[in-house]
C-alpha cells in the first residue's frame, strides 16, 4: 500500500509547470536547459525567459532577431566569428565575421545586455559607437577578443560612455592606435574597473601615470591587469596603488646594461599577487620573483627568455602553480620538476619555441620522458596542450593511466627529428582515451604514419564524451574515417588537416556522425568539381569552400615568399540560410 505522505509529495505536471520557473534560474548549465526546454512549452518558456547567457560558437549559425526572440532577457552574449583556424593565419583575412548585426540588435533588443564578449570578429568604430550610446553605464563587460577593424577612437567611446565598466579587454586584437586618450578618460571617470587587458596589442601611446591614476581610483575593486610594452620600472608607482591586484601580465625587463642587473629587485609587487607573466624575463631579472613566488597560481612564460635549467629553478619555488604557460623550451627536465614539486598543476600549455634569432640556445625539447614524469607526478591535470619532439606508445598509456580528471588533451607532433621512436600510436592513443573517461576536448596532431586505419578507428571507438576534436595527419585510407566516424556519438566539432581522405568520405563521415554540427577541414583529396561534397547535403547545413591559393609570408631572412595553402571545406549548422557577405575567396557549394 503507497505511503500517504508520499502520496502528498507526488508532483503532478501542473505542478512540476508551477515549479519550474523557479528552479530554472538556478540551471547554469547549457547542457541541462537545453534538456529542459526539450520537456515542454511551459519548460520552453521558463528557459527562453530566464536565460541570461548565450555563446553563439559561430555567428552564422543563427540570425541576432532570432536570438532576440528566443532569449530576451540576455544579460551575457558571447560571439565567434572566424574559425579558430584564423588564429594560425589560416582563414582569409576578410572571410567574414560581422559584428554589425548583432550589435545593432543588442541596441534594439537586448536592453539587458551587460557582458559582450566578440571572439575574432570584424568590430568597427561604428559598432562601438551604437553599442556605448544604447547601454551607457548598463554596460559592464567588453571583451574584443582577438578583433579587428576598428580603432582607439571606438575605444573612447566606450569609456566615454560606459562610465561603470568593470573588464574592457582588448588581448591579442589587431585595431589602429591614434592617441592614448581612451586610457586618460578611464583613468579620470572610472571607479569600479576590475579587468583591464590589452595584452599582446601594438599601443605605444599610452601614459604610465593613467596606469597608475587608475589603480588609485580603482583600488579596491582592480584584481587583473594585462599591458603591453610598459618598462616596469616605470610601473612602480601603478604597482604600490594597485593593493588588490592578483594578476598581471606584460611589460618589459631591459637587460641590455650589465651594471645595473640588479635594478630590478627594487620593485615591489601588490600583496594579493598569484598569477603573473613578465615579458622578456630573464634569467638576471627572474630573481625578482622569488619573494613571493609560494602564493603565484599561474605563471605566463610565453614570452620569457628563460633555458630549461631556468625554467627547473623557477618550478622549484612554486609549489602551489595551478596553470603554467610556456614554450617547449622547458624540456623533459622542466616537465619533471613540474613533477616533483608541482603536484596541484591543473592546466599546462606548452608551444612551440619561436624560431628567432636569440632564442636558439636556450635549449630543451619535449618528449616522452617529459611526458611520463608528469603525468606521473601531476595527477590532478585537467588540460594539457604541448608539442613535443618525439613520442612513445608507453608515454601515452602513462597519461591514460594517471590522469584521471583529463578534459582537455592536444598534443602536437613536431617535424624537428628526421626519426620518431615508437610510431604508430594506435595503441597509445587507445589506452589514454579508455583512461582519460573525462576526456571532452580531443586534437591529435601527427605526421603521416603516425596513426594507421586501425588506430583512427580506436579513436572514434573510445572518444564517448569528446565534443571537439582536431586530427592532423592521421588514417591511411577512407576505410579508417568511416570506421571511425563509427564512433564519437557526442562529437560536435571536428577539424582535420593533412589527411588523405577523399571528399566522399568526408561526406559520407558527417552523415555517420549523429552530433555533428561544424566542420573544417584544410588538405584533403579534392575532386575536380567538388559536387562529390554534395552528399553530405541537407537541410539548414551550409556547405562553404576555400579554394587552394598561394599566400605571402615573411621567412626567417625577412624575405616575402608565396606558400601554397590548401583548399578548405567549411560546412556547419545554420538557422540563418547561407550567408550573404562571401567574400571572393568563399565559395559555396550551390554555386559549383
Amino acid at each position: 500500500m503507497e505511503d500517504s505522505d508520499n502520496k502528498k509529495c507526488r508532483l503532478t505536471p501542473a505542478t512540476l509547470d508551477d515549479v519550474i520557473p523557479i528552479v530554472m534560474p538556478y540551471l547554469t548549465d547549457p547542457k541541462d536547459r537545453e534538456s529542459a526546454s526539450l520537456v515542454s512549452h511551459t519548460w520552453l518558456r521558463a528557459d527562453s525567459e530566464t536565460r541570461e547567457h548565450v555563446t553563439v560558437a559561430l555567428c552564422y549559425t543563427s540570425t541576432p532577431d532570432r536570438l532576440s526572440r528566443r532569449f530576451p532577457n540576455l544579460r551575457s552574449l558571447k560571439l565567434k566569428g572566424k574559425p579558430r583556424a584564423a588564429m594560425f593565419n589560416l582563414i582569409p583575412e576578410n572571410w567574414g565575421g560581422f559584428v554589425t548585426p548583432w550589435v545593432n540588435e543588442i541596441a534594439l533588443s537586448l536592453r539587458r545586455i551587460r557582458s559582450v564578449h566578440f571572439r575574432r570578429m570584424i568590430v568597427s568604430d561604428l559598432d562601438l559607437d551604437v553599442l556605448a550610446r544604447a547601454r551607457l553605464d548598463e554596460l559592464e563587460v567588453l571583451k574584443l577578443d582577438k578583433c579587428s577593424g576598428f580603432s582607439t577612437d571606438g575605444i573612447l567611446t566606450i569609456v566615454k560612455h560606459c562610465r561603470k565598466i568593470k573588464t574592457l579587454l582588448m588581448e591579442d586584437s589587431s585595431f589602429l592606435e591614434k592617441d592614448g586618450k581612451w586610457l586618460h578618460e578611464l583613468a579620470l571617470h572610472n571607479t569600479s574597473l576590475e579587468v583591464l587587458n590589452f595584452y599582446m596589442t601594438e599601443l605605444t601611446k599610452l601614459s604610465r601615470k593613467d596606469l597608475e591614476t587608475i589603480a588609485k581610483n580603482c583600488h579596491r575593486t582592480l584584481v587583473s591587469v594585462k599591458v603591453g610594452d610598459f618598462e616596469m620600472l616605470e610601473l612602480a608607482g601603478f604597482f604600490n596603488a594597485a593593493v588588490n591586484l592578483e594578476e598581471f601580465c606584460g611589460g618589459t625587463l631591459d637587460e641590455d646594461d650589465p651594471e645595473e642587473t640588479d635594478k630590478y629587485m627594487k620593485l615591489t609587487f601588490p600583496p594579493k599577487l598569484s598569477r603573473l607573466g613578465l615579458t622578456y624575463l630573464g634569467a638576471n631579472e627572474m630573481p625578482i620573483i622569488f619573494p613571493f613566488a609560494a602564493r603565484i597560481r599561474k605563471l605566463d612564460l610565453l614570452y620569457a627568455f628563460l633555458g630549461t635549467d631556468d625554467h627547473c629553478k623557477l618550478i622549484q619555488k612554486c609549489p602551489n602553480l595551478e596553470v603554467l604557460e610556456t614554450r617547449n623550451v622547458i624540456g623533459d627536465k622542466g616537465l619533471e620538476a613540474l613533477g616533483l614539486y608541482c603536484k596541484q598543476l591543473k592546466r599546462l600549455r606548452i608551444e612551440r619555441g619561436a624560431d628567432e634569432e636569440g632564442n636558439e640556445d636556450l635549449g630543451g625539447l619535449v618528449t616522452q620522458r617529459g611526458l611520463t614524469a608528469l603525468a606521473q607526478g601531476c595527477q590532478e591535470l585537467e588540460y594539457m596542450a604541448v608539442y613535443v619532439t618525439d613520442i612513445t606508445n608507453e608515454s601515452l598509456r602513462t597519461i591514460g593511466r594517471h590522469l584521471k580528471n583529463l578534459s582537455d588533451f592536444r598534443l602536437v607532433l613536431l617535424d624537428q627529428e628526421e626519426r620518431i621512436t615508437d610510431l604508430p600510436l594506435d595503441n597509445g592513443v587507445r589506452s589514454l582515451l579508455i583512461g582519460c573517461e573525462k576526456l571532452r576536448r580531443f586534437a591529435f596532431y601527427l605526421r603521416p604514419g603516425g596513426l594507421t586505419d586501425v588506430g583512427l578507428s580506436y579513436v572514434g571507438q573510445y572518444s564517448p564524451n569528446v565534443r571537439w576534436m582536431l586530427l592532423g595527419y592521421v588514417g591511411e585510407t577512407d576505410e579508417g574515417l568511416m570506421e571511425f566516424s563509427r564512433g564519437c556519438p557526442k562529437l560536435q566539432k571536428l577539424e582535420m588537416r593533412g589527411c588523405c581522405f577523399s571528399e566522399r568520405a568526408i561526406a559520407a563521415a558527417v552523415m555517420k556522425l549523429p552530433s555533428l554540427r561544424y566542420l573544417w577541414v584544410q588538405g584533403y583529396r579534392e575532386s575536380v568539381s567538388g559536387q562529390d561534397l554534395r552528399l553530405m547535403s541537407r537541410p539548414y547545413w551550409n556547405i562553404e569552400l576555400i579554394q587552394t591559393r598561394r599566400v605571402p609570408e615573411v621567412n626567417e631572412l625577412g624575405e616575402v615568399t608565396e606558400m601554397e595553402h590548401p583548399a578548405h571545406i567549411l560546412a556547419y549548422y545554420s538557422l540563418a540560410g547561407q550567408r550573404t557577405d562571401c567574400p571572393p575567396t568563399v565559395r559555396v557549394l550551390r554555386e559549383l
